[in-house]
């Protein structure tokens, strides 16, 4: 157990210093190429720090684990929704982009909403004996969407962030910018499969569920290479990568991670998870909400602070009823 503890602080510890380079790297490069934090937030970082949330799912899907599949998901799009924007926030109030408020955030909250009635198929089709799963077409179709995400960022790419905020980005050349995300890469997924092997191990020992397991733990511990990306960000006051990096990651996790996973294997969906995900879009509604009052386009703390502990209030209740 010691060795299992010593690990897991080992994990965290790279986790940290790989969101470093890698914020570092990927803030160098929009700035030299002119390319917004927000674009490089929403596509490189978050595709990044995705990594761990796609070998976990897959391989939960081919072992039979669906409930942990799901689970690590949904799982992961609260902690990063709830949890890693509402410390974010809290460390230093977060200004959004125009297009982040009336494209990023809608998108992640139409992917929500797209995956619920997906895999709800007996309760959509009043069929009690249908199937509710995620099936081979259904991961194509979000695969699809996937596809048109990416045209969009695409369009949006050349564009320079409306928002001039923030310390000055240190520059660095390409190629040490290139080594700086790779590394920071590498570190984030090694990192995160440290963290990841080693709590479950301890989650084991204390008899936790699969479901449980999926939703706190595995969803905790992928979503760290997020956490520590977001958190380090916006310490260094680039708010374009803090949310661009969440709210990108949470599109990249339904449309992208479920789609793959979907395609190469049918996934069979608890509806006991229903819950997890009618939380998942209330948090997105009350984001789009709190964009909308007192200053726009502006996450204040007060705010953040509200989305930590609508977090807390759901992992509390998710434990005692385990």
């Amino acid at each position: 157990m010691v060795i299992t503890i010593i690990l897991l602080v080992a994990g965290f510890a790279i986790l940290i210093k790989g969101a470093d380079y890698l914020v570092s790297g990927a803030s160098s490069i929009a700035k030299k190429y002119g390319i917004s934090n927000l674009a490089i937030g929403l596509t490189v970082v978050a595709l990044g720090t995705s990594m761990p949330e796609l070998v976990v799912s897959l391989l939960s899907a081919i072992s039979g684990r669906n409930d942990a599949t799901f689970g690590n998901i949904i799982g992961s799009n609260n902690f990063n929704l709830l949890l890693i924007l509402g410390v974010s926030g809290a460390l230093a109030p977060i200004v959004v982009q125009r297009n982040t408020v009336r494209y990023e955030v809608p998108l992640s909250l139409f992917a929500a909403i797209i995956l619920f009635l997906m895999v709800n198929d007996a309760t959509i089709y009043g069929d009690p004996e249908a199937p509710n799963l995620l099936s081979r077409t259904e991961g194509f179709l979000l695969l699809a969407l996937f596809g048109v995400f990416l045209f969009y960022i695409y369009r949006t790419m050349r564009d320079g962030s409306d928002l001039d905020q923030g310390e000055p980005i240190k520059m660095h050349s390409a190629p040490k910018s290139v080594g700086f995300m790779f590394l920071g890469l590498a570190m984030l997924v090694g990192g995160g499969k440290l963290v990841v092997d080693n709590a479950v191990a301890i989650a084991h020992g204390f008899g936790l569920s699969e479901k449980l397991i999926g939703l706190t733990i595995l969803a905790t511990g992928t979503s760290l290479p997020e956490l520590a990306t977001s958190v380090v960000a916006a310490y260094r006051k680039n708010t374009d990568i803090a949310i661009g990096n969440v709210v990108g990651s949470n599109i990249f996790n339904i449309l992208l991670i479920l789609g793959i996973t979907g395609t190469i294997h049918p996934i069979a969906y608890n509806p006991v998870m229903n819950l997890d995900m009618q939380v998942l879009m209330g948090g997105t509604v009350m984001l789009i909400i709190f964009m909308f009052t007192l200053n726009t386009r502006k996450l204040d703390r007060w705010e953040a602070v509200m989305l930590v502990l609508t977090y807390i209030t759901y992992i509390l209740y998710q434990i005692a009823h385990d």
